[in-house]
């Protein structure tokens, strides 16, 4: 028996299974990944932090202005004596000393090693503990989803690059592009704020828990990583010409309101900045092929903002 069309629609439709007679709704799209500028634009004033001008150090060069976050939360005796030392104009007229291709960027007295030529500390204090690393216990870690070969965790506290062990309970300051530490000699207690340096090159993570860090550059890295490489051992700068001066610097504590820079820093404890640590851990701009699905905590920069100073109140 031949079965007419109508009846064999009929009896295929019998034949499948119930869910495949039901239209399923149409898939909603899934939302595209936001780019890391697309987080900073959906930003809130909540997200944004000021500086402490009390931590904030102004280095003048005959370039521009060098902007220094101090960290007192992982080298206190060491961010003290510094402030001692910009208080009592203790950098002024002393000059970048080295500079390392691919490593740091120096800067503090050019009598070096000489004692009896170097200019004198004022009321600052010439010996200070190893601050190396500090307890764990108190600071807001902020820590990343990825492995590190350096640390068990990484992670930030406000804004800083850090490291963590759980186990012993210690943390420290990451060796990142940027970051500021206090030269020593091979005494670990040998540092004392006179002698300070950043990282200009590929993160030298082996120095985490052998040297003192006090801070990060903030503004003003172009002025320090372009400088002429120097030519003597470890960079050094062979000829007084070659050094480029320090021509100040100041607490913003000790500049005028009206004459500070009006900067704001993105706070790394909120929705944001987790937002923005994954569209750096899987990069689905248009250019990208491949999301790494990994971020090193030196390849993540805090972003930095000017903010327009509101007018005095009539």
């Amino acid at each position: 028996m031949t079965l007419r069309p109508a009846l064999l629609a009929t009896a295929v439709l019998l034949a499948l299974p119930l869910a495949a007679c039901v239209h399923a709704p149409a898939a909603t799209p899934a939302a595209k990944p936001l780019t890391t500028q697309e987080v900073l634009d959906a930003s809130k004033p909540e997200d944004w932090r000021p500086l402490d001008p009390e931590n904030t150090l102004y280095v003048q060069l005959e370039s521009g202005m060098v902007v220094i976050e101090l960290a007192p939360q992982f080298a206190p005796e060491h961010v003290a004596n510094i402030r001692t030392l910009a208080r009592g104009h203790y950098y002024d007229g002393l000059s970048i000393n080295r500079s390392q291709d691919n490593f740091v960027v120096q800067w503090g007295d050019p009598a070096g090693d000489e004692l009896a030529l170097r200019r004198p500390l004022g009321e600052a204090k010439q010996a200070l503990p190893a601050e190396f690393s500090r307890a764990a216990e108190g600071l807001a870690f902020t820590a990343l989803p990825d492995v590190d070969g350096w640390a068990p965790q990484v992670g930030f506290v406000d804004g800083f690059p850090a490291a963590r062990d759980p186990k012993a309970g210690r943390a420290w300051l990451a060796h990142c592009y940027g970051v500021v530490g206090a030269g020593r000699a091979m005494a670990p207690d040998s540092s004392n704020g006179t002698e300070l340096y950043v990282v200009t090159g590929q993160s030298p993570r082996q120095l985490d828990l052998n040297i003192t860090t006090v801070g990060r550059v903030i503004v003003g890295m172009e002025r320090l990583s372009v400088l002429p490489r120097g030519s003597g051992p470890l960079g050094f700068y062979t000829e007084p010409a070659q050094r480029a001066p320090i021509l100040a610097a100041r607490l913003a504590s000790d500049v005028a309101p009206e004459a500070r820079a009006n900067i704001e820093v993105l706070r790394t404890d909120t929705a944001t900045w987790q937002a923005l640590v994954e569209s750096r851990r899987n990069r689905r701009d248009e250019w990208y092929v491949h999301p790494a699905g990994h971020v090193d905590v030196c390849n993540l920069t805090v972003p930095v903002r000017a903010v327009e100073r509101k007018p005095a109140a009539p």
